[in-house]
């Protein structure tokens, strides 16, 4: 199974994002408003915002609280993620990609990116919900069946 077969299957097509001038305050928000666990951020600078430079999930809300108190809520978006390498995966990856993506990465979630364009994030969540193939594959194979035996 594919990424985009993720993707054509959802409900919405809504990508919430942030953008990476906006307070911790704002992108924690924006989580609540929106009930994801991440927000993919987007840079002000570059062609309208439409460019994809990072993440920002509940996680990075709490560590600049531990790290920084009430203040962190003032630390904009940007000082709290990496943009330096944004880990991302394709409409045409596989899961089994995806899955070792965030184990390696240590991430939850992933903005989908096709021809330089964000068409979407991927969850762990959304990985596991999906039925394993091998099930699906098996579905049809009857099943053998045991008798328990008598002592």
């Amino acid at each position: 199974m594919k990424v985009g077969d993720i993707l054509r299957n959802r409900k919405g097509t809504r990508i919430a994002t942030v953008r990476m001038n906006e307070t911790v305050a704002t992108a924690a928000q924006l989580l609540r408003a929106e009930d994801v666990g991440a927000l993919v951020v987007k840079d002000v600078c570059r062609t309208e915002g439409n460019v994809a430079v990072g993440m920002f999930s509940e996680r990075d809300v709490a560590r600049a609280v531990a790290e920084h108190g009430s203040a962190g809520l003032a630390l904009k978006v940007s000082d709290m993620i990496s943009v330096q390498q944004l880990i991302s995966c394709s409409s045409t990856d596989t899961l089994e990609h995806v899955r070792g993506l965030m184990r390696d990465h240590h991430i939850r979630h992933l903005p989908v990116i096709d021809d330089y364009s964000l068409i979407g994030v991927i969850s762990i969540r959304d990985i596991e919900l999906m039925p394993d193939e091998t099930h699906i594959a098996l579905a049809g194979v009857p099943q053998a069946t045991t008798q328990p035996t008598r002592q």
